[in-house]
């Protein structure tokens, strides 16, 4: 279920930045715009996605932790842990 909603949110990106750019084509066209302000935007629209992108990453992980320790599962740590306090003994 997370790898659908994460690539959900990467195929909206990748429709949103298909959108702005047609956009900025149309004003580059209409001379509203120039390229060099048109790369700077998309730039900076790249920037701040590809942060989004870890951020929503981030929140994801917070949000598996939360539902892995509220329903007391074992994690990695704590297998590791057994193993090694087995082989102590």
């Amino acid at each position: 279920m997370v790898d659908k909603l994460f690539y959900l949110g990467l195929g909206s990106a990748f429709l949103a930045k298909e959108k702005v750019e047609q956009e900025l084509e149309k004003l580059k066209e209409k001379g509203v715009i120039s390229n060099t302000d048109a790369k700077e935007l998309l730039e900076k629209a790249s920037s701040k996605g590809k942060e989004e992108e870890k951020n929503f990453k981030n929140l994801i992980k917070e949000q598996l932790k939360e539902a892995i320790n509220e329903l007391g599962l074992a994690t990695k740590e704590d297998l590791e842990k057994l193993k090694k306090d087995l082989s102590d003994k």
